[in-house]
């Protein structure tokens, strides 16, 4: 072997460590990216792992704080375009309106009852009045009629006599004219006799009627006649029409008790819709702040008492406002935490950070925690 050769080959066997040292060294860095990689992943599954167990261990405080405690309250605002509020306010002028027209037509039956009596009184005063005047003629029918029935034989009489003279009134009419012919009377004194004459006959004639009127009478005064039953028959509608008063008076007086029952019926639910929260808001023309309290949690409610907002709504607590009205009726809410539906009532709230009204809840009377 040459030396050339020699010092090649030396060469070559001074390169192999040389090539295997900066082999090692270029493996060496891709092996600490995986190990740190690696030591990442598991950091991070491990945070991962304490995160959600913390997160579940924090669900479960959450569940167990609002379905233990009993001082939450969850806030509201109502405004004058909301629905109730609407709603509420046209029933009201709409069951104001009806009281007064109820009112008016009220006050005219009012008015009539009086009138219905007043009707009523003089009715019952002329009914003594009929009544004794028909006594009175009932009683005195039968005496005038026999008395006229003498009456009436007398006169029956007297012109049968008389019949008799005028039955002869010819033959003087006729003496009148012999005398008046012969010169025996004058034409004035003929004129006079048989104007004499005339009258006779006339009240001949006259006493005939009147035979004929009193036959009549005697009729009337000893049956039951039209004039009679004209009376009895005014008697029979008096009686009427008073019952008929009586009954309208009943009825009118029966229609004011409901009609005022109706109208106080009226105005009490319109006193009341008008202390609701909804009304309040559409009176007022803005926005007003209430909360929805639980019945479970009304013990820890009173008007005065303070509110406090927390964060995460239970965690360092600030006061916010006091409770400043009750209001009694019945509403229904969905649990901020649980979605299940609740009944309660709403307060109204007086709040020194109006933003604490987008609060999920609030808490009554002191913080929840102690900070």
């Amino acid at each position: 072997m040459s030396t050339l050769e020699l010092i090649e080959e030396f060469e070559k066997t001074e390169e192999a460590p040389q090539s295997l040292a900066s082999a090692a060294k270029d493996n060496c860095v891709p092996m600490a990216v995986r190990k740190s990689f690696i030591w990442s992943y598991r950091l991070m599954a491990v945070c991962t792992l304490y995160g959600v167990l913390l997160g579940f261990v924090g669900y479960v405080f959450l569940l167990g704080f609002y379905a233990l405690d009993s001082s939450w309250i969850a806030p509201l605002i109502i405004s004058p375009s909301d629905n109730k509020s609407l709603d509420l306010t046209i029933k009201i002028m709409q069951t104001a309106a009806a009281a007064q027209a109820l009112e008016l037509d009220l006050k005219k039956l009012q008015a009539s009852v009086p009138e219905y009596h007043h009707h009523r009184d003089q009715l019952l005063a002329l009914e003594p009045q009929l009544a004794s005047a028909l006594k009175r003629e009932n009683t005195q029918n039968p005496v005038t009629g026999q008395e006229l029935v003498g009456l009436n034989r007398q006169k029956n009489l007297d012109n049968i006599k008389m019949g008799r003279v005028m039955e002869q009134a010819g033959e003087v009419e006729e003496e009148i004219d012999h005398d008046l012919a012969a010169g025996l009377i004058t034409k004035g004194d003929a004129a006079i006799r048989k104007m004499a004459l005339i009258q006779a006959q006339s009240t001949f004639t006259d006493s005939k009627i009147a035979q004929v009127e009193l036959n009549d009478l005697i009729v009337q005064k000893n049956t039951v006649n039209t004039a009679l039953l004209d009376t009895l028959d005014k008697q029979a509608e008096l009686i009427s029409e008073v019952l008929q008063l009586d009954i309208t008076v009943a009825a009118a007086e029966r229609q004011i008790r409901i009609d005022q029952e109706q109208i106080d019926t009226m105005h009490r639910a319109v006193e009341m819709a008008q202390q609701s929260p909804y009304y309040m808001a559409m009176t007022r023309g803005r926005n007003v702040n209430f909360a929805f309290v639980p019945y479970a949690n009304r013990n820890a409610m009173h008007i005065g008492g303070p509110i406090f907002d927390c964060y995460l709504n239970m965690l360092v607590c600030r006061r916010v406002g006091t409770v400043k009205k009750v209001f009694s009726e019945e509403e229904h809410a969905i649990h901020p935490v649980f979605r299940s539906d609740m009944r309660g009532f709403l307060i109204q709230i007086d709040l020194s950070h109006p933003q604490s009204a987008e609060s999920m809840t609030m808490m009554l009377n002191r913080k929840p925690l102690l900070f």
